[in-house]
């Protein structure tokens, strides 16, 4: 067993991690393959919290462009991600990992409410926490969830899983020519505008100096070699 530079993460997933090969919906066998990724780095003994997005299932811009309430569509998006969460916990569970899944907004028929001090416990206690339904807020993204939940729980490491391998100057699939970056400021991230996540969760992990780790999740024991200190994908830091 690798000797472990982190020891509890908060791993921040889009959406489309648990889509098919239509990048639509949830695929069963999609959420399996997730699953084993983060069965992987939890067997190592790294306590894993995870953040997970919606864009498989709603994205609020297309409701925003035919004149929905901002409000509404960003609460269905909270409610999308409670599919996703409950999809992978049930994944995780068949692959052998207690977990719990916690929600923002409360609905105590089919998962507990998000106290810190109890998801902090779980997690002590070897269990993989699924943190759902954002921060409960609209206006805010599961990106800026992901940053506030790391803080909360006192994550090592935000590890943002991406379909690329770090963050790049441009496009990579458009433009060969894209350079990689190993290393960012946050400053650097804000002010270049690199898209790697919204500007108030990388502010937001400025302010609080949680190192954010931009990697390509399906590149083979990527998460696995993060933990163990490797360098992989693109480190954010101070």
């Amino acid at each position: 067993m690798p000797e472990l530079k982190y020891h509890r993460i908060l791993l921040k997933l889009g959406g489309e991690a648990m889509a098919g090969p239509n990048g639509f919906g949830i695929d069963p066998a999609q959420a399996e393959v997730l699953a084993r990724k983060v069965k992987e780095v939890h067997d190592l003994g790294v306590q894993v919290a995870v953040v997970i997005g919606a864009g498989n299932l709603w994205r609020g811009a297309q409701g925003l462009a035919l004149g929905m309430e901002r409000t509404t569509a960003d609460h269905m998006g909270m409610l999308a991600t409670v599919m996703n969460a409950l999809a992978l916990q049930d994944a995780l569970e068949r692959a052998g990992v207690v977990t719990r899944v916690q929600t923002a907004i409360e609905m105590k028929a089919i998962a507990e409410p998000y106290i810190r001090g109890r998801a902090v416990r779980h997690l002590e206690k070897g269990r993989v926490v699924i943190l759902g339904a954002g921060t409960g807020n609209p206006y805010f993204t599961t990106d800026t969830a992901g940053a506030l939940r790391a803080m909360e729980i006192d994550a090592e490491v935000l590890i943002k899983a991406t379909k690329v391998d770090g963050v790049y100057d441009g496009d990579p699939k458009l433009d060969p020519t894209a350079r990689r970056y190993d290393h960012l400021s946050y400053i650097d991230a804000v002010n270049k505008r690199l898209k790697v996540m919204d500007s108030t969760a990388i502010t937001l992990c400025m302010d609080n100096d949680l190192p954010i780790i931009v990697l390509n999740l399906w590149q083979e024991h990527a998460l696995t070699r993060t933990v163990a200190g490797e360098s992989v994908g693109t480190l954010i830091y101070k």
